[in-house]
């Protein structure tokens, strides 16, 4: 006699290879004649939410629901050549800073009908270039975060698919790089006003283009206000990475430190309290981003904002503007700004 679960276990695989009583899955045809609707208008409910009246649309997501219709990408890619995914890497998940920039990314995808898939580099180039290549058979165009990938390995990603690079420039490939300059400007200024003469830069990774740039803004602006500057690093832009930054600091004999991201700040403060060093009367220290619990520390940190919810938004933008889609709004300024904590005060003489 069998056992009772192989039997219940039989009809279950029986039941899923469709034995005649599936229902075959609907369409948007389905949905238009149980409706009254031209396929066109619900198409357009459906892909591109906010395009019709809004009592039909809702009608029709009802509709959609009742008859269990669920969109196919890879079936509509058949006709069209558009499966409606793009494609975002980031060089770390983990990392807070990208929270916003993926919420801003997903928030104008979702309303124009796209699924946003996520792949994450951990900082390497060579599985950045693997996970783009994996993308780029089911995505219409891809977003690249702080890329650590040569020119020449961008260039032959945007010949394929369109491309937007956020926190990053290359020659002929649309991106979105926040102006740090106005933001590096206060915080100098913020620095100088209370009296300090000798800065360090606790730079990112050798592959960061941002770290590069911020360096180099840095290089330009400190002298311009009577402050000598060192760059310390490359350093890997995690708590540990700050927390290693500080033999270096403590030698340089620098009264302040901009760190390339509020990660490394954290990490560094979080040494200064195991070293006995207190921030900030022997110490000022500012951040980069204003991440998400960069305002919990003992002090907070002061920081400088990078509106990343912006970039990821323009980012999509910028997508849906090369694969020809309508309303695309004009590029929008992105720029970082000063935030004043408790983590800076005037140098101990």
């Amino acid at each position: 006699m069998c056992h009772p679960l192989h039997v219940n276990q039989e009809q279950a695989r029986s039941a899923r290879r469709g034995n005649g009583s599936r229902k075959p899955a609907a369409t948007i045809y389905d949905i238009a004649r149980h409706l009254g609707l031209s396929p066109s208008t619900v198409s357009r409910a459906l892909n591109k939410p906010g395009r019709i009246n809004a009592t039909t649309e809702q009608r029709i997501r009802e509709a959609a629901a009742e008859l269990n219709y669920r969109i196919n990408p890879m079936a509509r890619a058949l006709p069209t050549g558009r499966t409606n995914t793009l494609g975002l890497i980031l060089t770390d998940i983990t990392n807070p800073v990208y929270f916003p920039l993926v919420r801003g990314a997903e928030r104008i995808a979702a309303a124009e009908g796209y699924t946003l898939v996520l792949a994450e580099s951990q900082e390497s180039g060579a599985l950045e270039a693997e996970s783009a290549q994996r993308l780029l058979q089911s995505i219409d165009g891809l977003v690249l975060v702080a890329s650590r990938l040569a020119d020449e390995q961008i260039e032959a990603l945007a010949d394929a698919k369109p491309l937007v690079l956020v926190n990053r420039v290359v020659a002929g490939v649309p991106g979105v790089v926040p102006d740090v300059v106005p933001g590096i400007r206060d915080a100098l200024d913020h620095l100088a006003s209370l009296g300090h003469t000798s800065l360090a830069f606790l730079s990112g990774p050798s592959a960061s283009w941002m770290s590069r740039l911020r360096w180099e803004t840095l290089l330009d602006e400190a002298p311009r206000r009577g402050m000598t500057v060192v760059e310390i690093g490359p350093g890997v832009p995690t708590l540990d990475g700050g927390e290693q930054g500080l033999r270096r600091v403590q030698a340089s004999g620098v009264t302040a430190v901009i760190a390339y991201n509020d990660l490394m700040a954290i990490g560094l403060l979080r040494a200064c309290r195991s070293a006995g060093i207190d921030v900030p009367s022997r110490l000022s220290i500012i951040g980069f981003d204003d991440i998400f619990g960069s305002d919990f520390t003992s002090p907070p940190i002061t920081t400088i904002r990078t509106p990343l919810d912006l970039a990821g938004e323009e980012a999509v933008h910028q997508i849906l503007a090369a694969l020809g889609d309508d309303d695309v709004p004009e590029p929008r300024h992105v720029r970082a700004e000063f935030v004043r904590r408790e983590s800076t005060a005037a140098p101990v003489r």
